[in-house]
């Protein structure tokens, strides 16, 4: 047992190194494939012996049990708000004010960083350890959100020990998502005939709002931390020593952090970020400066909402004039059909921009966009473009209004718009885009997860008609491989024996991959565990037996049902099942006295751990939550439990300790 519980510490202090490399020092020293046969290895020893399970784990960042809803944690600092300069001017004023008040005539040294257009949050750690985080929400008062904060890997759940720890550590930081890994998102969401994200922020701020963190697991949230909050246990002279402190415990910080003296500085920075802002990889809306002397911001103090020590510089808004020339049509693999505006090519934030999305139909005709019509736009969150509005007063005479075509730009069959939906869709399943759109999505990550089944061998595979469903990937050889453009022997070779691997599977990732509209990762999960792994009860299932399943909703039981009726989606289905796929026996649900119930865990447990507790009661055909309401059945309390005890004891729940429990589950 020793030697396992070395392999798993070793594990994780791996695991752990290699998110500092990515998130902290930008320096990866892996590959995505060896963390993940990292995380694999440190998730199969986990659960041969779960009593090793620990909360700071890096397999601990999902898995909680949806929430119903966010409690509110009190920040015991206030998360101020700063007050704004809106040009040079009003930089020079703040330098004057900081000085007169500290009755000094010499510079005053500054901390400068870029804002970044995100969503502020605090963490909390507790001897290392991170125990809790919430939104800023009023400064005062946040949403507890730390089931979704500990699904960001940048994020450590334990600090690094390579500076002296602090009993409590508050820290401020900003959530945000990349314009790379926000485009490549949308991308996917319109393939899925989904509603893309407006911008980067309302992404993350969304995603951090998910009750279930599942979801947020799935967005590409990142983190800069930039201020202290309360900190117990050690002392900091200024913001600069605690930033170079920051990365030592492997939380990252903003590589784009200066400091210096005086006036000068300030209006030179102010003026640099409005230059580099087109070359960052993340949304900013101002740059902040911070007198960088604790002693100092103490002694100039706060008014009642912002602090005297710190300002915000705007910087100028990014929107620009064009013309559209054309309006296309580009195809994802649910068959929606998106309109796509052909620019005359202009520079938007330093990024020649050529095509905006114009959504759908209805957003056409909301905002009158015709082709010709001279517009304003702007790059959502500095990634998609999107037109604004019209500039009428410009529009060319004998302009007309823009309707999509009826039938599909790639195959030519017939354009439909089922009633109450906003987006148009090809009704061929046998269109060549859709196709290549499935199979790509078949063989993703968090589905079949089929390594180098790229988007060029897709192509490949579908134009030479080698394919038409994701089931005949089974079918592939060697020599049909081998024949492909810049694709050796050895190379086909390894995709046979991913392919072969891919064999053995879930029910839920074999579900994800196939497609089915509005059923996701997390739903394919719901599905399996409902069914309890059996493909064949899912597909027989109607309406009302997949409503009456926490989580599926009347128009998710309807995109299922109606898959599993196609006859050619059956076909498909059952060539797989021949193939050799094959699902991993999924734990039967125990029908009990508790089916139905609502389990809460608070406080220190001793005798298992959360995720032991969840899997219990599961099983049980309950389910656990992180929050008390009216709708919970029991709350069991170990050690250190906070306020959902005092709730649970005002709505008069049975509070249970563990023993009590343990012996009410017959364990």
């Amino acid at each position: 047992m020793m030697d396992i519980l070395r392999q798993i510490q070793l594990l994780r202090d791996e695991i752990n190194q290699h998110n500092t490399h990515y998130y902290v020092q930008d320096n990866p020293v892996v590959a995505d494939i060896e963390y993940d046969q990292l995380m694999r290895k440190l998730e199969k020893l986990e659960m041969e012996n779960p009593k090793l399970i620990t909360p700071d784990s890096p397999t601990q960042r999902i898995g909680a049990a949806p929430l119903s809803e966010f409690q509110s944690l009190v920040h015991r600092l206030p998360m101020l708000s700063l007050a704004n300069a809106m040009n040079e001017d009003e930089l020079i004023e703040f330098d004057n004010q900081v000085k007169k008040r500290l009755g000094v005539e010499a510079e005053i040294e500054y901390a400068a960083e870029p804002k970044l257009d995100g969503l502020a949050v605090e963490l909390v750690f507790e001897e290392g350890i991170f125990t809790h985080g919430s939104t800023r929400g009023d400064g005062t008062t946040g949403e507890d959100i730390t089931q979704n904060l500990k699904t960001i890997r940048a994020i450590p759940l334990s600090l690094l020990k390579n500076a002296p720890i602090p009993h409590i550590l508050e820290v401020r930081g900003e959530v945000f998502i990349t314009h790379s890994d926000f485009k490549k998102m949308n991308e996917q969401r319109l393939e899925k005939g989904e509603q893309p994200f407006a911008n980067p922020r309302n992404c993350a701020a969304g995603s951090l709002r998910q009750l279930d963190s599942s979801i947020t697991a799935q967005r590409p949230l990142r983190i800069y931390c930039y201020a202290p909050g309360l900190i117990e246990g050690a002392t900091y002279s200024s913001q600069k020593e605690l930033l170079e402190t920051f990365p030592k415990w492997g939380l990252p910080v903003n590589p784009k952090i200066e400091f210096g003296k005086g006036v000068n500085f300030l209006l030179g920075y102010y003026e640099k970020a409005e230059k580099f802002r087109t070359e960052l990889e993340y949304d900013i809306d101002g740059v902040v400066f911070k007198v960088n002397s604790f002693a100092y911001q103490d002694e100039l103090g706060v008014r009642s909402r912002s602090p005297r020590w710190a300002i915000a510089g705007k910087l100028k808004s990014q929107q620009v004039t064009t013309k559209i020339l054309n309006i296309e049509v580009s195809l994802g693999r649910t068959g929606a059909v998106t309109p796509v505006a052909k620019l005359e090519p202009v520079s938007v934030g330093g990024v020649v921009v050529s095509n905006a999305t114009l959504h759908n139909q209805d957003e056409i005709d909301r905002k009158d966009v015709r082709i010709g019509d001279t517009v304003l736009i702007q790059r959502a969150g500095d990634v998609i473009p999107e037109v604004v509005k019209v500039i009428l007063e410009k529009r060319p005479k004998g302009s007309l209004p823009f309707t999509l075509p009826n039938n599909c730009p790639v195959c030519s069959h017939e354009v439909f718009r089922p009633e109450g939906e906003v987006v148009a869709r090809c009704q061929n399943m046998e269109c060549p885009a859709q196709v290549k759109g499935r199979i790509e999505h078949f063989v993703s990550k968090g589905c079949m997860d089929i390594d180098g089944f790229g988007t060029k061998l897709v192509d490949q595979l579908v134009e030479k008609k080698l394919m038409k469903n994701v089931a005949e990937i089974y079918s592939l050889n060697l020599e049909q491989l081998s024949e492909l453009e810049r694709m050796a022997e050895k190379s086909a070779q390894n995709i046979l024996e991913s392919i072969n691997t891919s064999k053995s599977t879930t029910m839920a990732r074999f579900v994800h991959g196939l497609g089915i509209r509005n059923v996701g990762e997390h739903a394919s999960k719901v599905l399996e565990k409902s069914f309890s792994g059996n493909l064949e009860n899912l597909m027989d299932a109607g309406i009302e037996a997949l409503t009456a399943i926490h989580e599926i909703g009347g128009i998710m039981a309807e995109s299922i049902v109606n898959f599993f009726q196609d006859d050619t989606n059956q076909k498909v289905i059952k060539a797989c099942l021949k193939a050799g796929i094959q699902f991993e026996v999924v734990e039967q649900i125990q029908e009990s006295e508790f089916t139905g119930k609502t389990f809460v865990f608070t406080g220190s447990l001793e005798k298992f751990s959360r995720k032991d507790a969840q899997s219990m009661v599961e099983k049980l055909g309950a389910r656990a939550s992180g929050s008390v309401s009216s709708k919970t059945d029991y709350v069991v309390a170990g050690p250190g439990a906070g306020s959902k005890l005092g709730k649970a004891k005002d709505l008069e729940i049975t509070i249970l300790t563990e023993d009590d429990f343990l012996e009410l589950i017959g364990k």
